[in-house]
């Protein structure tokens, strides 16, 4: 559950408003969010989080039967529960090869650096890419970049998984790809994109303008309204 309480983003200068005061309870498994450029979509996927601190309000989530957690005040605890993937795979991938990388994910769950080792591996054979295991980070494709960074967030095993517009730097192939991987988790998945094939693929879209919820319910329909609003601007 993620929920939202009159969360307000504004500039550091305190002249702009970035998100107004939003209060929303998401509760679906599969949620898009979509909206045009400098709409505040990617802000809101970031208070959930805690990589952007609402100025005002507040942001929780929680796991099922868990207690809510402030993503400020217990920023730790949040991280842990809500794995977050980036549009450009490289501000994640921070070790040198591909096994080290998904390795770091699992050093609170295996402390011997045997079994990480090995846990790491079969991670790899989850997501075919076991046989990149050696290979440097900087050589991978980008498909293969943000699968990667995918399964390190998985490993961790969150609650709750959001993805910042995860197939806007691949081709249509390896875009299809990782939509599929991400409509398919069991976890709770939120998903920003200018992809409307893969919103629509969600149970529940909303659809950002100016810093505010412009639209919020079925895909289907909250895809139509984005296309008007994007007629009239």
């Amino acid at each position: 559950m993620i929920e939202f309480r009159s969360a307000t983003v504004t500039a550091p200068t305190g002249d702009a408003t970035i998100l107004h005061p939003t209060t929303l309870e998401l509760s679906e498994q599969r949620i898009s969010i979509i909206g045009g450029n400098g709409s505040g979509k990617s802000t809101l996927a970031r208070l959930i989080n805690g990589l952007v601190a609402p100025s005002s309000g507040a942001v929780t989530v929680s796991a099922s039967g868990g207690p809510p957690l402030d993503t400020m005040r217990d920023g730790t605890a949040v991280r842990r529960l809500v794995g977050f993937v980036f549009t450009d795979p490289a501000a994640q991938l921070i070790m040198p090869t591909v096994v080290e990388d998904v390795s770091l994910s699992l050093r609170r769950s295996h402390r011997d650096k045997r079994e990480r080792h090995a846990a790491a591996l079969a991670a790899l054979e989850r997501f075919g890419l076991d046989a990149l295991a050696d290979r440097s980070v900087h050589t991978l494709s980008g498909g293969q970049k943000q699968l990667l960074a995918l399964a390190s967030v998985l490993t961790g095993e969150p609650a709750i998984v959001v993805a910042d517009e995860p197939t806007t730097l691949l081709d249509l192939r390896n875009a299809r790809k990782i939509g599929d991987l991400l409509m398919g988790l069991p976890q709770q998945t939120v998903v920003v994109t200018h992809d409307l094939e893969l919103a629509a693929r969600a149970e529940r879209t909303l659809v950002i303008d100016g810093g505010r919820i412009a639209f919020d319910g079925a895909p289907d329909t909250a895809i139509a309204h984005y296309r008007e609003l994007a007629a009239h601007s």
